[in-house]
Order: C-alpha cells, then sequence, then structure tokens
C-alpha cells in the first residue's frame, strides 16, 4: 500500500471506529508483527484495535471498498503465522472483544466474544458443575477466536474432540462486511456445514465477532497418574495397549528426556529421576469405572516395564503433574537459546518407530530435538532447539521440521494436528493433498472471499486468484498471476 493510499484508509478507518482505536505509528505497530511463530515477521500498514462489533464491520467494509487486504488477530498465540500482517494491509485486533455475553447451563452452552480467553469459558461454567473442554497449553492466554480460527485442540481432545466438536454458533463479518450467523443453538442443523467449514479456516473466510461454545458436565470422578519409563518404546507401547484395550483415557501426554530436564528446570515438577520417557494419563468418568479402568491401566503399564508410577492424591498434586507438560514449550528456554515447534500427527501405533527416526533425522542434522505431545492421538510436538545467534541454525531447524512432517505424511498421518498452516506450513500442503484437493479447497475459500482478501497468503502453498481456472498452470499463467498479485495486494 502506498503512503498516500496508506494514509487516506487510516483517516477513513479513524472517522468510522474512532481515533484511539486506529494505530499508524511504526514503533506502536511492530508490536504486531508476528505471532508466535516469531520466526516470521511483517508489519502492518494500519492496526485497527476493535473494542465492539461495529468496528469490526467498519474496518472490514473500508477494506473491502478499498480492495485492501485485511488480517484478524486475538491473543497471538499461534504457532503457524496464522495472524502475521499483510504488509501493505489492515490488522483487525480482536482481544478487547472479551465480553462473556451469557452463560445457559441449563442447555449447556457459554456464547462469547472472541477475545475471551479459552480457560474463562471453563470458570464461568464451573459453578454449575460443567465445564469446556478444549484446553490447549496457551489456554491461560490463548482466545476462543483464535481457537475457532484455527481448530486448536488441547490435552483432552483424545476423549472430547477439538474446537470444532464444541461450537454450536458463530456470528461472522464476512469478507465484504456482511455480518451472518452459521449454526445456532442447537447440537445439528440442517443443510450445508457451512461452520463446520469456518471453523480451522484460519481466517480465511470472515472473522467470527461472536462465538457460541457447549459446555460439558464435569466428571463425577477425575484420577491422573504419572509413569515413568527407561524407554520411549515402552511408553508408547504403553498408549497403544491402552486404547487397544478398551480405554479411553481423557488425556495420554507424553514427554521424552530432554524434554523432561527442561520442565524440571523451568518449574520443578518432580518428574520420576532418571526416566528416559513419562505419561501424564488422566481418566474420568463415573467413580466406579474410572477406579477399575485406573487399575487396568496400572496393569498394563506395569507390563511395559514402567518403573515408577505416581498417582495423583488430590487436585493440588494433580495440578503439579500437569505443570511440567503445560510448561514443557516455554520451559525448553532453559537448555537452548532458541527453539522451534513443529505440529504433526502419526497413527500412535507407529509412534516407537516414528520417534526412533525422528532421533535418526535430529543426529544427522546435529540438532536436539525435545519431544512432547499429545501421545493418545498421535499429535507430535517435537522441540527443535538450535542457537540464534549461529548464521544458518534457524533454516537448519526449519529443514529438520519439515523433514519431520514428511515423516508424518509418510507414515499415514497429517503436516497438522492443531497448529494450523498459516504460512509456515503452507508450503507442505502438496505432501498431502492432491492438486484438485486442493483446487476444491481454494473454491470453497472464493465463495466466501472472492476478492481474495481475508488473510491473503496463508494456507495454499501458491496463491490463485478465484478467477483462475483449476488445473495444471503453465509458466505464462503464473506469471500473469503474480502480476495480478502485486496489483491487488
Amino acid at each position: 500500500m502506498s503512503a498516500a493510499r496508506a494514509s487516506g484508509l487510516a483517516g477513513r478507518l479513524r472517522a468510522a471506529v474512532g481515533a484511539a482505536k486506529v494505530l499508524t505509528d511504526p514503533a506502536q505497530l511492530r508490536t504486531y508483527e508476528c505471532d508466535g511463530l516469531a520466526t516470521v515477521r511483517v508489519r502492518p500498514s494500519v492496526v485497527v484495535l476493535a473494542e465492539r462489533r461495529e468496528d469490526v464491520v467498519a474496518a472490514v467494509r473500508l477494506c473491502a471498498e478499498a480492495g485492501v487486504p485485511f488480517v484478524a488477530r486475538g491473543s497471538g498465540t499461534g504457532l503457524s503465522g496464522g495472524a502475521v500482517p499483510v504488509a501493505d494491509g489492515v490488522l483487525i485486533v480482536l482481544s478487547r472483544l472479551r465480553a462473556v455475553r451469557s452463560v445457559d447451563p441449563d442447555n449447556a452452552r457459554v456464547v462469547v466474544e472472541p477475545g475471551v480467553i479459552n480457560l474463562w469459558v471453563t470458570r464461568e461454567a464451573a459453578p454449575y458443575g460443567q465445564a469446556y473442554a478444549p484446553d490447549p497449553s496457551s489456554q491461560q492466554v490463548c482466545s476462543i477466536g483464535g481457537n475457532v480460527a484455527e481448530n486448536a485442540g488441547g490435552a483432552h481432545c483424545l476423549k472430547y474432540g477439538f474446537t470444532v466438536n464444541h461450537v454450536m454458533g458463530a456470528e461472522v463479518v464476512l469478507p465484504d462486511g456482511e455480518v451472518v450467523r452459521l449454526g445456532g443453538t442447537a447440537p445439528e442443523h440442517p443443510g450445508f456445514d457451512l461452520l463446520g467449514a469456518f471453523v480451522g479456516s484460519e481466517g480465511t473466510l470472515g472473522i467470527a465477532t461472536e462465538v457460541t461454545v457447549r459446555t460439558i458436565q464435569a466428571p463425577e470422578s477425575v484420577q491422573t497418574m504419572l509413569v515413568g519409563f527407561h524407554s520411549v518404546a515402552d511408553a508408547a507401547g504403553t498408549v497403544s495397549d491402552i486404547i487397544a484395550g478398551g480405554i479411553l483415557p481423557a488425556a495420554v501426554e507424553m514427554m521424552d528426556a530432554l524434554a523432561i530436564e527442561a520442565a524440571e528446570a523451568a518449574v520443578r515438577c518432580g518428574y520420576p529421576r532418571g526416566a528416559v520417557a513419562v505419561l501424564v494419563i488422566e481418566l474420568d468418568g463415573p467413580r466406579v469405572e474410572v477406579d477399575e479402568q485406573f487399575r487396568q491401566v496400572e496393569r498394563i503399564a506395569t507390563a511395559r516395564h514402567a518403573f515408577e508410577t505416581r498417582i495423583a492424591r488430590d487436585a493440588e498434586e494433580r495440578a503439579l503433574m500437569w505443570k511440567g507438560r503445560k510448561s514443557a514449550f516455554a520451559a525448553v528456554g532453559r537448555i537452548s537459546p532458541a527453539y522451534y515447534v513443529q505440529d504433526g500427527v502419526i497413527p500412535r501405533t507407529k509412534l516407537p518407530e516414528v520417534l526412533d527416526e525422528v532421533g535418526r533425522l535430529a543426529d544427522a542434522a546435529g540438532i536436539r530435538v525435545a519431544n512432547v505431545f499429545h501421545a493418545g492421538d498421535g499429535n507430535l510436538h517435537p522441540l527443535i532447539l538450535f542457537d540464534d545467534k549461529v548464521e544458518g541454525a534457524a533454516h537448519a531447524a526449519e529443514q529438520l521440521g519439515f523433514a519431520i512432517l514428511d515423516l508424518c505424511v509418510a507414515s499415514g498421518g497429517s503436516i497438522t494436528g492443531e497448529h494450523g498452516v498459516g504460512v509456515e506450513k503452507k508450503s507442505k500442503m502438496t505432501a498431502q493433498f492432491s492438486a484438485d484437493d486442493l483446487d476444491t479447497m481454494h473454491r470453497l475459500r472464493c465463495a466466501f472471499d472472492p476478492a481474495g482478501l481475508a488473510n491473503p497468503g496463508k494456507q495454499f502453498p501458491t496463491p490463485r486468484l478465484c478467477g483462475e481456472r483449476p488445473g495444471v498452470r503453465t509458466a505464462s499463467e503464473d506469471e500473469g498471476r503474480d502480476a495480478a498479485l502485486g496489483e491487488v495486494f
């Protein structure tokens, strides 16, 4: 965006939403250059600090009229660059939309604005014996709007599912500024599942300004155990044996020795000494059922050579067991100057062989990798450690991360479980999806956003204009596309 064009749009935005909500000072704009993927930084031309739905509508409409791209941002905790701004575009920040509009325990639902923090929903529901199930590790700071955009998961998604399984409806500002409602207040709705398409679309189909989520009844009994192993293979085998035995835990989390070392240095979680791997296993449900399943899990772990098993006696001990796992990402800062977290999925039965191969890839690259992940559903989160002061180290870490993603796909898995594609992994989409798959996805995106203004440059490996025909492109078509993108974006 030229300086004159940016100045003109900023003036119209100030008139529409208020001067105090529009930022153009370069020093202020730097705050919003990146999300949790700090290696990718782009400074937006204008930032709008929305405080109500009308601010979002006005900003989107003005962008649509001017043909200027826009990106929505919540708490900025995303790890795939989904909220990275467009250099010549507008960043619409939703973190001030923090109203809990209604709590309806009789119908097990809560209505919130997108800036509401994940953990707040459970706090609102707790007095009624209810909870909100999706619980990313960043749940104390991540927002519901961002969770919806990325279809966030968490430790308890093994039993309860991801964000998409808990969103009943959403008020959405489409890329032309029209306000629509997707879904509603009932679990199921007739017709096309537009809400399901919207959740996980990473802000490319519009901006949610209100979200209705369902809550679950708090279980009668919750039991948590921490199990130590002398080998990763035994820990991984225990996970498969538990599921194969017909037991569905609320959560099964795994950490290897390097991740344990980091967690101990950061929060002194007191995990078993000498453990090469630990499992945090949580069961919930009716007390009689949980007690019996707990005994079965203990037998399975013992058969897999677990050398230490601890059972949380109360909520305080349970919180300490989870503290090490929940703090693992940040904790590696105690053992490495910098780190890069990847996110891929494999069949859980392949955990031992895939983790062995990750170790071989890391050794070949001369890079340390700490593994911490949702073992129950095979969602890996390798933490790739490097020194950002060493030239080329960040690139080498990224290349190792991509090699791990290739390994996940080759093993029958996916390039992402919950962090999204964003800018980070869009080049790997072709490893998992065919050209026809990608064209179908793009057609849906164009149906919502024919002008291509909503969060452009995300998810897809090669930008495509909505008027282009699908199929294999020629060199001349690519040249024309690039020229057109330069004019539009």
